[in-house]
Parts: structure tokens; C-alpha cells; sequence
């Protein structure tokens, strides 16, 4: 068999090598001018990506207060194709398209637009996302996200639930073989899904 001599889906006419399909964005890509206009003022310091430090400078909850540390380094992780710490404009848009979408969602239960949820909100959320969650659990994960007052859930804390339930979701699905809704799992199998879906 001849390596050379074979077909290359990355190889340049007159030799050389381009990049995988998917690497770059494709020349004739288009921005919404709505995501540019984001873009460039989150880009504060006009690097061309952002980092979740400027996402979080940008982006409010519902209490007046800045994204949290965690919300923007997850939600930055997530469109993060290159695993920079940063996002391009392409990616950016992505993240700017579903930010608006959790916004819409959180919209739905926040029933007295208060700016947050409370229990009952999240746990009405969460029913009508397939998810059947005892009181205590529901109790839990409002104080694990409001830590001061233990009442209530902003958007991004919202986000950030949601996201982490999504992924567990998903790792516990894969485990549960015989789908009878328990598993059992050995100790580092437990510290590769934990770790693995904080973000």
C-alpha cells in the first residue's frame, strides 16, 4: 500500500495541507449585524475574542448584578471550539443566539416578571422540562444558587442549573443501561462525570 499516493481530503493542489473542514470559518460567513454590534462592545479590549471576563462586564441578571464568574466561563466553554479560554465573533453568535433562547425560556416562568425565579417557578420549569424533582431537591438547588437569601434564582444562575442538569442528565442516561432510573458506579467513574459537567 502507498501512503503517498492515496487520497488526501486535506491536501492543497500543488501539495501542502489545509486545515479540517470546520477549522476556520467559511470565507463567505455572515455575522448577524445585531451579534457584530454585541461583539464589539463586549470586545473591550478590540482583541477580536472575548473572554469571560468582558462576557460577565456586559451581561445583568435580573437583580442588577453582573453574570456570575461561573455562568460566563460556562457558557464561554460551551462555544469554545478551539479550547482558548475565548470566543470569535462566529462563536460569539452562537452564544449571543442561545443566551437569547434561556432568556425566552426564563421569561415563561418568571410569571411575575420579578427578574428571578422562585421554587414554585423552578419547579414548574422543571416539570415542564421532563424532570419530576422532590420539594427538598428543588429547596436545594434555589440555595445552592441564591446563597445570601435562599429564595430565589436569577437568569444566569437559571442558565447555569439548567446546563449542569442537562449534562448530568446525560451521563447518567449512558450509565443507566438497563433504564430503570438507578446505577451504580465505581468512585472515579463518579469524579469523571462530576468534574466533567461542572464545566
Amino acid at each position: 500500500m502507498s501512503y503517498g499516493q492515496g487520497y488526501n481530503p486535506y491536501a492543497q493542489p500543488g501539495g501542502g495541507y489545509a486545515p479540517p473542514p470546520g477549522a476556520f470559518p467559511p470565507q463567505n460567513a455572515q455575522v448577524s449585524p445585531q451579534a457584530q454590534q454585541w461583539f464589539s462592545m463586549v470586545d473591550r479590549d478590540r482583541s477580536g475574542k472575548i473572554n469571560a471576563s468582558e462576557l460577565q462586564a456586559a451581561l445583568v441578571n435580573g437583580r442588577g448584578d453582573h453574570f456570575s464568574d461561573n455562568a460566563c466561563k460556562l457558557m464561554i466553554s460551551m462555544f469554545d471550539n478551539d479550547a482558548s479560554g475565548t470566543i470569535d465573533v462566529y462563536e460569539f453568535e452562537k452564544l449571543y443566539n442561545y443566551i437569547n433562547q434561556w432568556l425566552q425560556v426564563f421569561k415563561t416562568y418568571d410569571q411575575d416578571s420579578s427578574g428571578h425565579i422562585e421554587e414554585q417557578e423552578l419547579t414548574q420549569a422543571f416539570t415542564q422540562m421532563g424532570f419530576r424533582f422532590s420539594p427538598e431537591f428543588i429547596n436545594f438547588l434555589v440555595k445552592k444558587s441564591d446563597p445570601q437569601a435562599h429564595k430565589e434564582v436569577s437568569v444566569d444562575q437559571f442558565i447555569v442549573l439548567c446546563v449542569q442538569v442537562q449534562r448530568f442528565t446525560e451521563a447518567f442516561r449512558q450509565r443507566d443501561t438497563q433504564q430503570n432510573g438507578t446505577i451504580t458506579i465505581g468512585f472515579e467513574d463518579f469524579l469523571t462525570v462530576a468534574i466533567g459537567c461542572s464545566y
